[in-house]
């Protein structure tokens, strides 16, 4: 093999950033790189063995590692346990044989949920470990966190580039729409579309469509082509153990009743958005910097929120039968 050519594995490449990765590499097709998008279908690496099985068959040089049990608020309310223990093996499982196989990077995906719950805003990369993370989803939060603390032992005792990043909330294409564990981008797409297309005749402008909660917490939501884009970037240009944070910009954080607005308004929407305060708004909010990222890419630009979301939903609906859902 040349030794400058890269064999890049992503793990969990099937799902929604995975699918966002091979869509840049499809049109980019770097000359240097060959890359292997797997899934579950190809390993469960909750087992060691089936872990060890695939990096053999692919012989990565570096690894995006993306697989994860991954939910939205009320799915991880209910099994923090599941997630708690799933996660660990997953994590622990890749890094230890990206280690024996040598790897030269492994970029890990972290989510902000792991930041504390009490915490000042903006977040930046340095408060991971400064508190307990919200309890609506301690299990997740402390597997993901973890990487982080296994990215820094690595390379402490091995010297290994294993760093990882962390987006603010993921959506576009591909994406998780089960109404019992997606998150709520894809969760309201699934609603409004069933609510427009398969829920009775009744008029669209007397139909209602329920935000789940006040519709007040606030979020950042990123495109995840643009993710995409970033974390190529950090795989191929970003050499430091320390996390960043992949973010839009603080200024584009929008409230969870302004993302059912632009929803609404990608499906021609011409009925009533009404708040259930009966269910939970979870964290209040997540703020992320992303001076970090910016530092070394001053001017990305991000794509316009509601022209992802109106791509996004017009995905759904040119895709609904093989869609997950």
């Amino acid at each position: 093999m040349d030794p400058k050519m890269k064999t890049v594995l992503v793990t969990g490449g099937t799902g929604l950033v995975g699918r966002a990765l091979e869509a840049i590499i499809n049109q980019e097709k770097p000359e240097n790189e060959e890359w292997h998008f797997v899934g579950s279908k190809d390993a469960d690496l909750t087992k060691l063995d089936e872990t060890q099985l695939l990096f053999a068959k692919h012989k990565p040089t570096h690894v995006i590692h993306l697989a994860a049990m991954v939910g939205g608020l009320f799915h991880n309310m209910n099994n923090n346990l599941d997630f708690l223990r799933k996660n660990l093996a997953i994590n622990d499982n890749v890094l230890q044989t990206a280690y024996e196989y040598k790897c030269a990077k492994v970029v890990s995906c972290l989510s902000t949920c792991i930041f504390p719950d009490k915490i000042t805003y903006p977040i930046d990369e340095t408060m991971i470990h400064n508190g307990p993370p919200h309890s609506s989803n301690y299990g997740y939060s402390y597997a993901k966190r973890l990487i982080d603390i296994q990215n820094h032992a690595y390379y402490d005792k091995h010297g290994c580039m294993f760093t990882s990043v962390i987006p603010c909330n993921i959506f576009g294409p591909h994406d998780n729409y089960k109404p019992d564990s997606s998150h709520v981008i894809p969760g309201m797409i699934f609603r409004m579309h069933k609510l427009l297309y398969h829920d009775g005749d009744t008029a669209d402008k007397e139909k209602i469509f329920n935000v789940y909660g006040s519709g007040k917490p606030l979020r950042q939501f990123i495109y995840s082509l643009d993710l995409a884009k970033l974390m190529i970037w950090v795989l191929r240009n970003y050499n430091s153990i320390e996390p960043v944070i992949l973010s839009v910009d603080e200024e584009q954080e929008v409230t969870i009743y302004e993302l059912a607005e632009a929803i609404a308004k990608a499906f021609a929407f011409k009925g009533q958005l009404v708040c259930d305060t009966n269910k939970a708004d979870g964290q209040y909010k997540k703020t992320a910097s992303n001076r970090k990222l910016r530092s070394f890419l001053p001017d990305f630009q991000f794509t316009n929120f509601e022209d992802a979301i109106k791509m996004s939903v017009q995905w759904y609906i040119d895709h609904y039968e093989e869609a997950r859902k």
